[in-house]
């Protein structure tokens, strides 16, 4: 099964699985994980098992990882993931109001892509920025905090007219 996996990745599941002892390879799930996204934007089933394999792990371990993780797709994504953080602090100051706007605003549901693939829209749990609320993560590395309705459209009309170009 591994031979489905291209040899650069293979070659970074080796300089991640180095980093630990030999006994201890399958420490680098997650990060053999996000080598599968980066490259094919997603982690199937298929991605998952062959992870497993490469690590020497149960599959099923495989796929508790990637459904604990919210920063791992489990299904196509649009160019833009937004999570929106809907934890008990967050809806306090407005998390719940940011995400019902962002679904109104894209005309999309929670969970949905956008019909063009650009956007799609998640929630999430605390994102550590309570303070910050209601805050939101694009693409897993980039955190918006404060985002008030305003923003939220700023934030997409802007990533929409530069047609994708940027993240």
């Amino acid at each position: 099964m591994a031979d489905q996996l291209s040899q650069s990745m293979l070659d970074r599941f080796e300089r991640e699985v180095a980093k630990y002892p030999p006994e201890q390879r399958q420490s680098a799930v997650m990060a053999c994980l996000a080598i599968v996204q980066a490259d094919w934007g997603w982690v199937s089933a298929e991605a998952e098992s062959l992870v497993a394999e490469y690590l020497g792990m149960p599959p099923i371990a495989v796929h508790e990882v990637t459904t604990f993780y919210n920063m791992y797709n489990q299904q196509p994504v649009g160019r833009f993931k937004f999570n929106v953080c809907t934890n008990l602090p967050c809806q306090l100051r407005d998390g719940a109001k940011a995400l019902h706007h962002l679904e109104s605003k894209l005309g999309i549901k929670m969970g949905e892509t956008t019909a063009d693939g650009m956007f799609t829209l998640q929630q999430s749990e605390c994102l550590g920025a309570c303070a910050d609320s209601p805050v939101m993560l694009v693409n897993d590395f980039t955190m918006c905090s404060f985002m008030t309705e305003e923003k939220l459209d700023q934030l997409v009309d802007g990533l929409r007219t530069c047609g994708g170009n940027a993240a």
